[in-house]
């Protein structure tokens, strides 16, 4: 019988604007709890702005063997590739 918390993944925005990073895992009961031990675990010394928190039971990852199905087909779609564009003086995040 598992008696562990359901599994919650956790994303760190460092700053107001910056992608939002997985930083790891915690385990609770509901969001509530899962954002409060998020906090506690991964922005002790104040490194994030924003956190969110996901159930990992609806996270869904492609496998290794699938890779050939899911990317190889882009390989012919240039414009899926950063160096189509031409970039923007001052752009952030990008």
């Amino acid at each position: 019988m598992d008696t562990q918390l359901d599994l919650w993944e956790v994303f760190i925005q460092s700053k107001a604007g910056s992608h939002h990073v997985h930083a790891g895992s915690v385990h609770a009961s509901d969001e509530a709890m899962a954002l409060q031990n998020a906090r506690d675990i991964y922005t002790r010394r104040n490194e994030g702005s924003s956190l969110w928190v996901v159930p990992a039971k609806y996270i869904t990852a492609s496998s290794s063997a699938d890779a050939d199905m899911l990317f190889d087909p882009a390989n012919d779609k240039i414009y899926r590739h950063p160096t189509f564009y031409i970039m923007p003086e001052g752009a952030k995040q990008i």
